[in-house]
């Protein structure tokens, strides 16, 4: 790309609305706009303010009136100047005005390049770029909470204490070797390993939270099964709070799979409701009852329906078989309002028709996907697996550092475990320079005075 044109882009959806923006940014912005705007009487760019001008068509008779904000480099988002113009959202309109600011010297902009330019202009850092998509592609207000937050730097500011520590570590054998001529041995092994832990410490919780940030960005998918007319349907309704599925006492009335998507806990879920699973000679319903053991198979976790009004049948031992030898699934002991026949080891009692016990399912759902995953919302978690695969690097050279510390390894021969711990922390918040090094050496001994 090329980054110092002026781009334009349309802001807005597609389609028509009660407004359009279109943006603009560069160091001609201001010059292209002039070039086609017609504003009244003798124009000042005044930055963080917005004029009223007219968008005139080939003929000089006004098209539109718009209105235009003015955000100057580099307190803007790009860090360049930025130009915003808020037209009538006809699609006619807008695509007339691009016309007419690419014809005046800027050109379109490329997918995602004014979040680019901000990076590239030190506005943002990589992860705040993706919290920014994030925050866009967002399906729930818990979804977008978490990404503002993000955008706002919350996994940069959690970062940024093992980065610094890491450096410290680095700093302090970098100058060691600097002295090792004069026999000088700046850190013990055990002052290193000291160092070393709560980095690795740091980096291991960072991982483990991304069991619940994969929840939270990528959402998971929810088969609810069971034999016929032990209330999966009423259960798959109640949980979604809507009548999606039909409910009728004749069993095996759903026989292929029912899907609907909506949220627990702000985290977007998939509702698989399944065909009843019997025997059956049904060609129809048998068809179903492999959809819904398919169904088990590729979902995220399996929520296994008993009547616990009724004992268990050969048909319930079957399907808890299936459920344990797949793994994740959950217990949900259904028609609690009604007398107890039967009790089952770890089944939550629920009644799809009061629902009783339903809150505690929900709970029951997202702590078998993401043991104790609220935790995290506290301090901040990561949410992609780019980020996860980075910091599953560092600890595995942190762990090497540390097994090299513990047989003697050369202090030059260590460093280059560190490096390696410190660059997928870089490739998360930005790249370290020699130069930081060496001015964390020169602020923390006196070399040479």
């Amino acid at each position: 790309m090329h980054l110092k044109d002026t781009i334009a882009a349309v802001s807005t959806p597609p389609g028509r609305g009660g407004l359009g923006v279109i943006r603009l940014s560069g160091a001609q912005a201001r010059e292209i706009a002039a070039r086609v705007l017609r504003f009244p009487g003798e124009h000042e760019w005044r930055p963080w303010s917005v004029s009223l001008a007219e968008l005139p068509g080939e003929d000089g008779a006004a098209v539109d009136r718009v209105i235009v904000t003015f955000f100057a480099g580099p307190r803007s988002y790009t860090a360049e100047d930025v130009i915003e113009i808020s037209c009538h959202g006809s699609p006619a309109v807008l695509r007339y005005a691009l016309e007419r600011l690419c014809a005046a010297g800027a050109r379109l902009a490329e997918p995602g390049e004014f979040t680019l330019r901000a990076y590239v202009n030190g506005r943002i850092d990589l992860p705040q770029a993706e919290a920014i998509r994030d925050l866009i592609e967002a399906t729930t207000l818990y979804q977008a909470r978490i990404a503002a937050r993000q955008a706002e730097g919350s996994v940069s500011r959690r970062l940024q204490p093992v980065k610094q520590r890491l450096l410290d570590l680095i700093a302090l054998l970098e100058a060691g070797i600097d002295f090792a001529e004069n026999d000088i041995d700046v850190a013990s092994p055990e002052e290193i390993l000291q160092r070393i832990e709560p980095i690795h410490a740091a980096v291991t919780a960072l991982i483990s939270s991304f069991t619940y940030g994969k929840l939270v960005h990528d959402g998971f998918t929810l088969a609810i099964v069971g034999r016929p007319n032990v209330g999966k349907s009423s259960l798959f309704n109640r949980l979604l709070e809507q009548d999606r599925a039909i409910v009728t006492e004749i069993p095996g009335t759903t026989r292929d799979l029912v899907s609907e998507s909506s949220s627990i806990d702000g985290i977007p879920v998939r509702f698989l409701d399944t065909a009843g699973i019997r025997t059956s000679q049904n060609r129809v319903e048998s068809l179903g009852i492999e959809r819904s053991y398919q169904a088990m198979a590729d979902a995220d976790l399996t929520l296994v329906v008993l009547d616990a009004s009724e004992h268990l049948t050969p048909e319930d031992q079957e399907i808890l078989q299936r459920a344990r030898e797949q793994g994740r699934f959950l217990l949900a002991a259904n028609k609690s309002d009604l007398p107890r026949a039967t009790a089952v080891e770890n089944a939550i009692a629920v009644s799809a028709l009061t629902g009783e016990g339903i809150s505690a399912l929900r709970t029951a759902i997202i702590q078998t996907l993401a043991p104790h995953g609220q935790i995290e919302q506290e301090d901040g978690f990561i949410t992609t697996l780019r980020h996860e695969q980075l910091l599953k690097e560092s600890r595995e050279a942190l762990e090497q550092a540390r097994r090299a510390t513990e047989i003697g390894i050369p202090h030059e021969m260590l460093l280059l475990d560190l490096y390696a711990a410190l660059r997928p922390i870089d490739a998360i918040t930005g790249a370290t320079t020699a130069d930081d090094i060496l001015n964390r050496i020169f602020s923390t001994f006196c070399i040479g005075k």
